[in-house]
């Protein structure tokens, strides 16, 4: 569903050189979902090695379902929270925009630098074995971001890409029900060192309505056609039923489908973001941006048609 008064968009042709980006190793626009597994396949292991002691985060709610959910409560960490490394919680270093951007980008290359441009839900439907998340290695990652992100006293703690609280593998297809894209934010932002004045959650209904109530320090929400993200900021659409929700809706009475991604580059007129439970994997996609760096150009107009934009969080980071 495109956007009132939005503007078709037009990326690079398929043949085109990706910009030059000295943020990060761009993928070029188009590039098929799986560019990148066969590395991914060698090293994955190498990755996961490095990564011991972290761990995981989001509770349920279907991606795409019409109706509202009942209100989670924002999971607020303390200081004590034994399933967050200690140098997450010990202030060891500031809550630095350039660590929240380099954790979401590890985790982008551990999933294979997967990169998705296409409108959602346009690819066709993948069987079980070509889900990443329910991969050997990965599924147990998921985990890891529903174990760090949460409240250590909520059920979905005990999650993984394949498994409900009790350790049983649920059916593929009910893989909406587990969503993890809010886990994937509340754990780039808890290893960052967010600390617990983040409103972590499963929901990112719960992060998009604490900035808009004020009621989050960290987290200021703008309207998409008047702020420009900046790298470490996060960009939301409305999903499903919460396509129905605008910027002036907020906060809102009940949680809502959605879905945020981090920006973790801007080259010329293209953010490149990245976020979890996209093609069932960390994945990256590219979004248009004016002269400006707005999400719309100079006549107020949205410039990328794909999305229902709602919000644009500015991450209020120390440095």
């Amino acid at each position: 569903m495109g956007i009132e008064g939005a503007k078709p968009l037009a990326f690079p042709a398929p043949n085109s050189a990706p910009p030059t980006c000295h943020a990060c190793p761009l993928a070029r626009p188009g590039e098929s979902r799986y560019a990148g597994l066969g590395v991914f396949m060698v090293s994955r292991y190498l990755f996961l090695g490095l990564a011991v002691g972290l761990a995981g985060c989001a509770p349920p709610k279907p991606a795409v379902v019409s109706g509202a959910l009942p209100r989670a409560t924002p999971g607020f960490i303390t200081r004590d929270n034994p399933h967050v490394p200690k140098f997450a919680t010990a202030g060891w270093e500031p809550f630095g925009r350039a660590d929240a951007v380099g954790v979401a980008l590890g985790e982008w290359r551990l999933f294979g630098q997967l990169v998705d441009d296409d409108p959602p839900d346009t690819r066709p439907h993948p069987t079980p074995d070509q889900k990443p998340e329910r991969w050997p290695g990965l599924w147990q990652r998921i985990g890891e971001y529903w174990w760090v992100g949460q409240d250590p006293s909520a059920d979905e703690v005990a999650w993984t890409g394949t498994h409900d609280a009790q350790g049983n593998v649920f059916d593929a297809e009910r893989d909406g029900y587990y969503a993890w894209s809010a886990a994937f934010i509340s754990y780039v932002m808890r290893v960052a060192g967010a600390g617990p004045d983040f409103p972590y959650g499963a929901s990112h209904a719960i992060y998009i309505d604490a900035a808009a109530g004020n009621t989050t320090k960290l987290l200021t929400a703008h309207r998409p056609r008047e702020y420009a993200p900046n790298l470490g900021d996060l960009i939301c659409a409305g999903r499903g039923s919460g396509a129905r929700v605008h910027y002036e809706d907020l906060p809102t009475a009940h949680v809502f489908p959605a879905h945020c991604d981090i920006v973790v580059a801007h080259t010329g007129n293209l953010l490149s973001v990245v976020g979890g439970n996209v093609d069932d994997a960390v994945s990256q996609k590219h979004i248009p941006v004016g002269a400006d760096g707005k999400l719309a150009d100079a006549s107020g107009d949205i410039l990328d048609t794909r999305y229902d934009w709602l919000v644009v969080l500015q991450v209020n980071y120390t440095r």
